[in-house]
Formats: structure tokens, sequence, C-alpha cells
């Protein structure tokens, strides 16, 4: 192994950490240098809308490795260093401040960031959008029982924090174009289910609605016009939970190929540059059982990108080749889903009774995806389904 081989890690997210510890777990014995542009070490994103967000864990659970391990590895974390530049004819990396960082080897885990409606007065700096540990720490700081917050959009960010902060004794409303809460991803089956979870938490749902514009009070508050018939929204807080996008502004401007939103990649994570990298959610990558490219934002697909491109640098074989999936906790109930993710034409849901059931979806018979709830048994059966190409169970 090249001992003067330098790695730099662009992010300081579960992909870049991942391909980190996989370099060094596979032998790598190079320099590795992670650029972090966050003021803070690697931490769990996840808890930041459930049990963080609720004040049920310390900051101090947060972070993936303690500093020692860092040490340890000889892996330099650099906080708070923004990449603002890639030069892939040079293999330099350019900070903020014009610091030039060579490298014979760069992983792109730049991750994704919040969507911002594009209504009159979305760009209030004072609505909040959740993705950092500040965003997290700046809700729990302004809510409080009996504040009245409007959530808009009903995706897993949207629900999860919706969840939290009624649990947190804040009056919560929900505003989302979808009629139920992650219908577009998961079917009406499970938006039925997922529906019913948020009302008793006591949220009012204001479903198959938009935003329209979104005003200041006098006394600091929001006031959201909504574009359906219903009557306007009044609210202290105003959270956005719709969606991301990721950042492929640094691939972008040095001429990587990016498409549909994300960088190509081979089942390497490999892009067609030399040298070059990407993992997480700025990764449209070739998925080896799939037999295609997805572009997923799940925080377990980040580690496993990662971990693939960490353990190729270092001289390895790997391939991207599991299903995506994830897990969701809205409140107290957990989903477990894995699924190829781009597509369904039909939703079997089997209940197990007890408020357990199973979601199988299909697309021409053949298992694509596997939702369960307090069904681990089928969450594990089901992905090798799906990753084997089989039928829905009968």
């Amino acid at each position: 192994m090249d001992h003067e081989q330098h790695v730099v890690i662009v992010g300081g997210g579960p992909a870049g950490l991942s391909a980190a510890r996989a370099y060094r777990e596979a032998g790598g014995r190079g320099r590795v240098t992670i650029l972090a542009a966050e003021n803070f070490p690697p931490y769990r994103r996840p808890p930041l809308t459930k049990e963080y967000l609720r004040g049920e864990i310390p900051r101090e659970e947060l972070p993936l490795e303690a500093e020692a391990w860092f040490r340890k590895n000889e892996i330099r974390l650099r906080t708070g260093v923004e990449a603002r530049k890639l030069d892939p004819e040079h293999q330099t990396i350019i900070a903020a401040g014009g610091e030039e960082i060579p490298y014979d080897a760069c992983v792109l885990a730049t991750g994704s960031e919040p969507i911002r409606l594009p209504v009159p007065g979305a760009d209030d700096p004072e609505i909040l959008t959740i993705r950092t540990l500040e965003d997290s720490d700046a809700l729990r700081e302004r809510v409080h029982p009996g504040s009245r917050v409007a959530v808009v959009g009903s995706g897993f960010i949207g629900c999860e924090a919706a969840a939290s902060l009624a649990m947190r004794g804040a009056q919560v409303t929900m505003i989302s174009l979808e009629d139920l809460p992650q219908k577009t991803r998961l079917g009406e089956e499970i938006g039925q289910k997922i529906r019913g979870w948020l009302e008793d938490y006591g949220i009012a749902l204001r479903l198959g609605e938009g935003v329209e514009e979104i005003k200041r009070r006098a006394d600091g508050g929001f006031r959201i016009s909504p574009s359906g018939p219903g009557p306007e929204v009044e609210a202290d807080i105003v959270l956005f939970g719709t969606g991301v996008e990721a950042r492929t502004g640094l691939a972008e401007d040095a001429g990587l190929e990016v498409d549909e939103g994300g960088i190509l990649c081979d089942t390497s994570m490999h892009t067609r540059t030399p040298g070059v990298f990407a993992a997480g959610d700025v990764a449209l990558a070739h998925n080896e059982s799939a037999g295609r490219r997805l572009h997923v934002e799940h925080w377990g697909e980040a580690l496993n990108h990662g971990r693939v491109a960490g353990r190729i640098i270092a001289g390895e074989e790997a391939a991207w080749d599991v299903a995506p999936g994830f897990w969701s906790t809205i409140g107290q109930r957990r989903i477990k889903y894995v699924a190829w993710g781009d597509g369904f034409d039909e939703v079997r849901l089997v209940d197990h009774g007890g408020g357990s059931f199973t979601a199988w979806y299909g697309m021409e018979g053949v298992c694509v995806g596997v939702l369960t709830h307090e069904r681990d048994e089928d969450y594990e059966r089901g992905r090798r389904i799906v990753e084997s190409g089989g039928r829905i169970p009968v």
C-alpha cells in the first residue's frame, strides 16, 4: 500500500466518515484528511428530528466517533473548512481562503441541503429547516408547551419532527400537497396508517393543500395562506420539511458528470473522473443487484457508499450491491423499509394483528420493496427477496 497516498474526503457526514473508516480497515496506510464544513465532528443526524429534538438524549451521544478514534487511526479531521473548488486536472481541492489541498484520491460526500418553497415569504430566515445540529438546537430553543408550530411537508423529516414537537406539547399543524402523508413514496395504504399515527398525537392535518404565501405578523409570528379553501394557518414557528437537494455544485463546476441531481458513479462509487469518488446523497451510483443507477438519500446508504469507496481506494474489491433501506420513527411508531425506491405498481398490505403489518411492493409481479411495522422477520426476509428479484410472497 502506498504510504505517500493522500486521501481527501470532502464532507463530514456519515458517507465521509465511513469512507475513512473503511480505508483504514482495508489496510490503507496513506494520509487521510476529512474536510467538514460544519464546526462539529461527524455526528448522527437521525436523532435530530426524534430523540434529540425531544430532549431525550444529550448532545454528547451524537458523535459517530470519539476524538480519540481519529487520533488512533491517524485521520486528520478539519472542521469548519469549506471546499470551494475541485481541480481534477491538478488533483487539488481549494478551500475557502484559497488554501490548496492536493489529493491522490478524493471522495465527494457533500450531502444535501433543505429545499425552501418558491413562494413569497419563504426566504424569511426565521423560517426553520432541520438538517444540522444547529438547526435542531434552534427548534428546541423556540418550541415550548403551547407553541403553535406549522410543519410544511409530509415526508420523513416532516412527519418525524411533527410527532416529536407534539410530544413536547406544541400545537402542531401539518400542511402538505399530498392528500396522505408519504403517499407518493409509500402508497395509499401506508399513507392512511401514518395519517392515523399523526392524528393520534393531536396533529392537525391540512392535506392536499399547498402554501401560496407566508407573512410575518407584528408579534413576530406567521400567517400562512394555503392554496386550498381552508382558513389561514397562524403559527409562532414555521418548519419546512419540504425535501432536500444534493450539493452537487462542487462537482458540476469541476466538470464532473451530473444527471438527475446526482454525480454519476459506477458500482465502486468511482466517477468518470480519475481519482474522484462520490458517496451519499450526491451520488447517482449503479447498483449491481438492481442493474441500474439509483439516487438514494438514506443514512444507511451513505454508510454503504462510503464503505465501498474506502475499500476501493485501499486496493480491495468492493461494489454497491445491497437494496437501499431505512428506518423511520414517528413518535413511538417505527417503520422499516427496504426497496429499490424507483417505482411500484401494486402494494399488498398484510395485517398481522396488534398493530403489526407488512406492505409488499411489486412491479409487474416482482418484489421491489417491503415495509414493516413490528414485523422484523418480514423486513429481513423482504430484503433477500428484493435483492434476488423474487416474486411478492403470497
